[in-house]
């Protein structure tokens, strides 16, 4: 037995590969040679223990060995042996020898040293083939191009080669006309840097990045779907294509490419796709316009005529003819209730702009952090709670008429925009970086005096300046009493209407009552009072209840009362309104029901005078 280990100690001595001899009943090894030693390293002697370089491997050499008792002898490159740190990847070899069962031979192959070998291989034959291979390269597409020359340019797609150095071989006749470049042009040359050097932002196509190039580095089909190709004039053509590799007896060649103008369709498809946010757009601006008419419908902002003879209702007229034709912007002032959203209706009415949508925006009405949103427009996303696109009062006027209604009251802030919008004729939604052109027609109302909101600030002066093209001005009806009968009248036919009724006949009485009261209110007022006798009535006579209202002296002319008196009987009506609804303002029932005004304008009253609710809610309030 000791011969024979020494007869194999020498045996493995003289492999040229890493080889031991290992006795499996002991887990030791017997002998090895100085392949074996330096690949395994320092722990590599006579008497080591094996298992030492499997470490997690056990379990397979298990199998391994397994199949060796089988067969008698074996191989596996699943078995990695562990030197160090480092895991060797290895083919094992074993065969068991005959003269001692329990010993088998094991030959260790490192994988990476023989890839290695394989690669040297490989490259010492492409080395071989030099020229020679080269040369059956350019003959294979002189022969390629010959033989199917009339096929090529019988093709309606543009159809080029290109050999492994990237210079053009072939073009075909579609190529040619597409690309404007003959022949000539391109053969034998980098057709990359001819027709494939820039991308349509203008940076730079290196070849490396080319798909193109990569077809036949890499042995790869790309398909492309939207590139361009320039043509000798300058001018870029969209293209699709896709480029083959191409051997010659399993020697890569190159590659060919098929492409195909695409420019017409890609510039379909844009206009398809603008056209469809047009449309999209329109059908929201549709859609907000249907939203707000239905919503001025159920409201009922203004009555359908301007009623009265009286010599302000003449002059309003005329006012209104002069200036609905035009487009210049008109600021109306006057009290709450002297129709002032009237007389916006009717300039709109008579104006070229009545096909489409008169805009009403109440300024007051809106909280301060949603004005912008509710003149600009938002997009998705733009603040929290913005779940859709949505277009601005801005938008929604565009080719009609925006009324912006107790203009004083929009946020100072907010003014320097609407102006900017205005005066640019162009409005970016919250959120948006794109901007829209608009064609609107201004119409401004407000309730207060002007010139002091201008100078308290509350309105800014530039604003002003550019609503104020065109004022009308809109009298209180205490200034034209010989319109009360004709409005009474007319109101009463439209709420005895509503209500399926026929209209009772106002007295002689009941008209004297009318034409005596004050009307703070106004025509709004006028209104209140009369459907409330509409509904009251139940004869044929109307009974006209206006509360404990003082009427005007018969015999002598009322004392006239200055600023000062009407607004302390304003703000004793608004205190005994509140007082009688225990300071509930809005909705049926309410402070403002009950004077006959909006809610809005309730509030913003309030504001002005100063009231508190200790002073409605005092025993002498």
């Amino acid at each position: 037995m000791q011969t024979n280990l020494s007869f194999l100690d020498s045996l493995c001595a003289a492999l040229p590969e890493a080889g031991l001899v290992i006795d499996t009943s002991a887990d030791a090894v017997r002998a090895l040679n100085p392949a074996a030693k330096h690949m395994l390293g320092p722990a590599a002697r006579v008497g080591a223990r094996f298992s030492d370089w499997l470490g997690e491997g056990l379990a397979q050499f298990i199998v391994f060995m397994e199949e060796l008792d089988h067969r008698g002898e074996a191989w596996t490159r699943d078995v990695g042996l562990v030197v160090g740190d480092t895991v060797v990847a290895c083919e094992l070899r074993a065969r068991r020898l005959p003269t001692a069962p329990d010993h088998i031979f094991l030959m260790l192959l490192d994988l990476a040293a023989l890839e290695r070998r394989a690669q040297q291989v490989d490259t010492a034959r492409l080395h071989r083939a030099g020229l020679l291979e080269w040369k059956r390269a350019r003959d294979f597409f002189a022969e390629l191009e010959h033989q199917n020359q009339l096929i090529l340019n019988a093709a309606g797609e543009g159809i080029y080669g290109v050999n492994a150095e990237g210079n053009t071989t072939f073009v075909n006749r579609a190529a040619q006309e597409m690309l404007g470049w003959t022949v000539e042009d391109l053969a034998g040359k980098p057709i990359h840097d001819m027709i494939h050097h820039h991308h349509l932002n203008g940076d730079v196509y290196h070849s490396h990045d080319c798909p193109i190039y990569r077809s036949f580095r890499f042995e790869q089909v790309n398909r492309i779907e939207d590139e361009v190709f320039w043509r000798k004039d300058g001018r870029p053509i969209r293209v699709e294509y896709v480029s083959t590799p191409i051997y010659d007896q399993q020697v890569l060649a190159g590659a060919v490419v098929i492409f195909r103008d695409i420019t017409e369709r890609k510039e379909n498809e844009l206009r398809l796709q603008t056209a469809l946010e047009e449309i999209a757009s329109l059908r929201d601006r549709l859609e907000q316009e249907n939203a707000y008419l239905q919503e001025a419908i159920s409201t009922e902002r203004a009555h359908h005529d301007i009623i009265g003879t009286s010599p302000s209702v003449r002059q309003l007229l005329t006012r209104i003819e002069q200036v609905a034709a035009t487009d210049a912007t008109v600021l109306i002032t006057g009290e709450a209730g002297t129709g002032k959203a009237l007389v916006a209706n009717a300039i709109h009415n008579a104006s070229p702009r009545r096909r489409r949508p008169l805009i009403h925006v109440r300024c007051g009405a809106v909280a301060p952090g949603a004005m912008e949103a509710e003149l600009f427009g938002q997009i998705r996303g733009a603040y929290q709670g913005a779940l859709r696109d949505k277009p601005g009062k801005l938008e929604l006027a565009h080719g009609g008429t925006l009324f912006l209604d107790d203009v004083e009251e929009l946020p100072v802030e907010t003014q320097g925009q609407l102006l900017r919008a205005l005066q640019e004729r162009e409005v970016t939604r919250l959120g948006d970086t794109r901007s829209r052109s608009i064609d609107v027609r201004v119409i401004a109302a407000s309730t207060r005096p002007i010139e002091k909101e201008v100078a308290a600030g509350r309105l800014r002066e530039d604003l002003y300046l550019w609503l104020n093209v065109f004022p009308v001005v809109c009298h209180p009806l205490r200034d034209k009493r010989e319109d009360i009968p004709a409005l009474a009248a007319h109101l009463l036919r439209l709420a005895s209407k509503r209500m399926n009724r026929t209209p009772p006949v106002i007295t002689q009485h009941s008209m004297q009552r009318l034409l005596d009261y004050a009307w703070p209110g106004n025509v709004r007022e006028l209104r209140n009072v009369i459907e409330r006798a509409a509904i009251v009535s139940q004869g044929n006579k109307l009974i006209v209840d206006l509360g404990e209202a003082a009427p005007r002296s018969k015999s002598a002319p009322s004392r006239l009362r200055t600023e000062s008196d009407l607004e302390a009987e304003m703000r004793r009506a608004l205190l005994d309104c509140l007082a009688a609804t225990a300071g509930r303002v809005s909705g049926a029932g309410g402070a403002a029901a009950l004077m006959g005004i909006p809610a809005t304008t309730f509030y913003s009253r309030i504001k002005k005078y100063a009231i508190t609710p200790q002073e409605w809610q005092s025993p002498d309030t």
